[in-house]
């Protein structure tokens, strides 16, 4: 079954090396990983995409929340969601076919960001299906390179928040680890 993460990480370098290393250390493949900062500089979102069964995919949801610049993890997958790709397309458009081209790009509401006399490089934005479909209309016209973001998700009716701050308390951070337990003290 396919899995939608959402996961709210601490904006550190090497965050995005010990996540992707549980997926790894258990034989799982990630299809599709993002990472981009949130509305607080200090907060980063991931986004994964990745194929598991539930009984696995919440063994890892446990060790993703054991680590220590992680703050949320949700899976999303049961949640309507909101998703989102960007891809780019170089694909074969010389004089004769270059009308065909630009109606399945117009069909798709995609938008050409550069041409030359061989290609056109198409951007494209939309969910999986889409986007694969227009893929496979332009595949007879000779696709040269793809590039894509990745999938970016929300659920509709819920957010994925960082709790808010609280005044007067910070954690500490000792030889670059984040002193969790300072953290739990001063709650107290």
């Amino acid at each position: 079954m396919k899995h939608t993460i959402g996961v709210l990480v601490e904006n550190h370098f090497g965050v995005l090396a010990r996540v992707s290393g549980l997926f790894s250390a258990r034989g799982f493949n990630i299809d599709s990983l993002t990472v981009g900062e949130t509305e607080d500089a200090e907060v980063s979102r991931m986004t994964i995409v990745a194929h598991g069964d539930d009984r696995v995919v919440a063994q890892i949801m446990k060790q993703l929340n054991k680590l220590i610049d992680v703050i949320k993890v949700v899976d999303l997958t049961n949640d309507e969601l909101i998703d989102r790709e960007l891809v780019l397309v170089k694909v074969s458009a010389p004089a004769q076919s270059r009308n065909e081209v630009m109606q399945i790009v117009n069909t798709f509401r995609a938008k050409i960001v550069d041409v030359n006399s061989k290609t056109l490089t198409i951007e494209v934005t939309g969910g999986e299906s889409k986007i694969d479909a227009m893929l496979e209309l332009l595949r007879p016209f000779g696709i040269f390179e793809v590039v894509r973001t990745g999938l970016i998700a929300m659920a509709r009716k819920s957010e994925l928040t960082a709790p808010p701050k609280q005044a007067g308390i910070s954690t500490e951070v000792k030889g670059g680890v984040k002193n969790k337990s300072a953290a739990k003290l001063a709650k107290v």
